[in-house]
């Protein structure tokens, strides 16, 4: 080329790149605005990663190893205490084997939808409770801090129960066990057995003299138990290394805090099922008694059974799903952990009923020994009469058949007199009529029975450490129910925010490890979670099928999973969760007003539970623990409601997803600010249909509209193009 050539075109050039400064100096106001509402990201957050297929970015949001680790924390999760120790209470009182029915029916219609659209919601959006309803809406955005705080309360006195198991743990190391026998007083003159002990027995008097050291009513706070507090301070210090690294370092642990209570439960089945009169308690309780099971109150208890049994409402299972890929198969893991916790449920209470059937057969021969020795003091005294007995009764080893026959013949013949004679019918069936459940079934009647054990320490070692795990794996998504939705939202250090959460909630739980702690301990489980968690889920059901929009959400879980959801999915959550729902609000409003507010307190000289009313300090406490769970909704809907942020702050309503990670758009948001996406409600903002519309970087348009995540999280801004419709996804 001529050097004249070269000259031209270095002049062109240089024309070229003056007519494009022009006009990128001459963009209009929109272009303008467009560019400064571009979803940045600061440079921590470049480095997350979006799960599309073939996608070279890496998410830095920590995501599960294996589907395994995942399935055992939501399983860990759900399955908790209450399997172990409420379940078996509730299957004895409600019918025995009939009570499986309602509670099979209410778990397919309340359980599984629930737990499935918990876990689609967290997995569909990545993020925590708050994240999560305030993406669909930002005046709902109270649902999250709602369940953070009820979590909190929970943490507090669940923490607590698992000091006590850490407690008769340490103290199982011995032969014979602690509370094996009843202690043994000394004074000047002679020796006798304590008498709060000798009242009772010798498992209920260490747990509540020994263990508790309890006091005799809410207002006789009697100081700090020092043994408890240390063993609080244990669980808490597990519970913060646990959970300090997220699920990286607690994905780990669920390994043996979710499968070795099933290795203890199965050991313990074997082992009762070989023990004398198992077979006695396993059939009294899956004898079905079919007319309870048409009373209501069946019902209800069968409803807030499946409700608790499954986290729901808590956050956890929101928590732990944000963190799986977008294309991962929810409702598989739905049905799934549902049916586990279902399973683990009876078999616990096979468990729980063997034992107690081999404990209530010792306690019937122990009934029958003392009545035969007053049977025969009644012949030689002559209140009875030898012709009476039967020949081959034989007293010195007589068996629980041949009492009960000659208990018969007394009774029929000594009609008028038989009350004064002081016998008693021993039936194992009265024994086995004895419900109990809670720590009352856990620290005072399974304590008992693993006494009578061969090797008795070594199964109160491994039962104390099951409890303890059990505990473990429902505190660790208690706990991911609060740190995830903070850490989300006010991108604070998670190991920082761990740690402060670990050691305020410790401080607040003294109040557990008083001499009262335990009055404090029936006090919060009884008021701070079943309504407030009853409300956040209708809640939860109404964000998803009224606001964001139940059709939108069926197309979001068929571009996540893959295939369309059972329509059954779409009637329980449009028409019967949310009515059953409705109904079990009502049903324990009801039934806690009618239920006079109160507590058992232990009574040192009759060694005896009594009934205490709260005083009027503990019914302000009861009330505010409600209130206090429940205040965050309407507080942030009146805050959006009235505009009283401003968006500049960089508030949630500011929020939104792009390519799985949470960004910011412009602040000057016109109008009610109702929307993550300029202030159009989910309902509102256009989304795409993929394969019909076209995606690109929008401009010469002052609003967004963005286009859902999709199954691999793929938020794009999508043009306008009005010869192509958009489907709402």
């Amino acid at each position: 080329m001529p050097k004249n050539s070269k000259v031209v075109k270095r002049e062109l050039d240089d024309e070229v790149i003056e007519s494009v400064k022009d006009l990128l100096s001459n963009e209009d106001s929109s272009d303008d605005a467009f560019k400064k509402s571009e979803l940045m990201v600061d440079d921590q957050e470049e480095k997350d990663v979006d799960v599309e297929e073939g996608s070279d970015v890496e998410d830095e949001r920590p995501a599960w190893n294996s589907k395994l680790q995942y399935i055992l924390a939501q399983v860990g999760f759900s399955v908790g205490l209450g399997n172990v120790w409420r379940f078996p209470y509730l299957c004895q009182k409600n019918g025995g084997g009939a009570y499986l029915v309602p509670y099979l029916v209410l778990l397919l219609i309340i359980g599984i939808p629930l737990f499935f659209l918990e876990l689609a919601v967290g997995q569909r959006i990545r993020r925590g409770s708050i994240g999560v309803w305030n993406y669909i809406s930002p005046k709902l955005g109270g649902i999250g801090f709602a369940s953070c705080v009820v979590c909190f309360f929970v943490a507090l006195y669940y923490n607590v129960i698992i000091g006590w198991s850490l407690f008769y743990f340490s103290q199982s190391f011995q032969h014979p066990l602690p509370w094996d026998q009843c202690p043994l007083v000394k004074n000047t003159s002679h020796t006798f057995v304590e008498p709060e002990c000798e009242k009772s027995s010798a498992t209920t008097y260490y747990w509540y003299r020994e263990a508790l050291n309890i006091s005799s009513s809410l207002s006789e706070s009697g100081g700090l138990n020092w043994k408890m507090t240390i063993c609080l301070l244990a669980a808490w210090v597990m519970v913060c290394l646990a959970m300090i690294k997220g699920i990286q370092s607690s994905g780990k642990i669920m390994y043996f805090s979710s499968l070795f209570p099933y290795v203890v439960l199965l050991c313990f089945l074997v082992r009762g099922l070989l023990l004398n009169g198992s077979m006695d308690g396993i059939r009294h309780m899956f004898t079905p008694k079919l007319e309870i099971m048409l009373e209501p109150k069946v019902w209800r208890e069968a409803a807030t059974q499946v409700f608790f049994a499954l986290g729901l409402g808590f956050g956890g299972v929101i928590a732990f799903s944000s963190y799986n890929k977008r294309d991962n198969n929810c409702h598989f893991d739905a049905v799934l952990v549902s049916f586990i916790n279902f399973f683990t449920s009876v078999l616990a209470t096979l468990v729980v009923f063997a034992v107690l059937g081999f404990k209530a057969n010792i306690i019937n021969e122990k009934c029958v020994i003392q009545n035969s020795e007053k049977i025969l003091k009644l012949l030689k005294i002559g209140n009875l009469s030898q012709d009476m007995i039967p020949h081959h009764i034989n007293f010195s080893s007589i068996t629980a058949e041949d009492y009960n026959l000659v208990y018969d013949i007394i009774q029929k013949v000594k009609e008028e007199e038989f009350d004064s004679l002081g016998l008693k019918s021993c039936q194992i069936e009265d024994e086995l009529n004895k419900a109990v459940q809670g720590t009352g079934l856990a620290f005072i009647a399974f304590t008992e029975a693993m006494t009578h054990f061969p090797a008795s320490p070594f199964w109160s070692v491994m039962f104390f450490l099951m409890l303890v795990n059990l505990g473990l794996g429902s505190m660790f998504g208690t706990i991911e129910g609060i740190i995830t939705p903070i850490v989300d939202t006010f991108k604070v250090r998670k190991e920082i925010l761990t740690v402060i959460c670990c050691l305020v909630a410790f401080l607040i739980g003294l109040i557990f490890v008083q001499r009262s702690g335990n009055y404090f301990v029936t006090m919060f489980d009884d008021y701070s979670a079943t309504l407030p968690l009853l409300i956040v889920v209708i809640l939860e059901n109404i964000a998803v099928t009224r606001i964001y929009g139940l059709d939108k959400f069926m197309e979001d879980l068929k571009d996540m999973l893959g295939f369309s959801p059972s329509q059954y999915y779409y009637y329980m959550w449009k028409y019967v969760s949310p009515l059953v729902l409705l109904c079990l609000l009502v049903a324990s409003i009801v039934q806690m007003g009618l239920s006079p507010p109160g507590y058992n307190a232990w009574i040192e000289y009759t060694a005896t539970e009594e009934f205490h009313s709260y005083p009027t300090w503990g019914m302000i406490v009861c009330i505010s623990l409600m209130v206090l769970a429940i205040l965050p909704v309407p507080i942030v809907f009146m805050v959006r409601r009235c505009n009283l942020i401003d968006d500049s702050s960089g508030s949630l309503a500011s929020v939104s997803y792009k390519r799985g990670r949470i960004i910011k758009e412009p602040v000057n948001l016109e109008g009610d600010n109702t929307s993550l996406i300029h202030g159009k409600s989910p309902s509102e903002v256009p989304s795409p249909n993929f394969g019909k519309n076209i995606y690109r970087k929008q401009t010469g348009s002052p609003t967004l509209d963005t286009a859902p995540n999709g199954r691999y999280g793929i938020g794009y801004l999508m043009a306008d193009m009005p010869d192509m419709p958009e489907s709402d996804l």
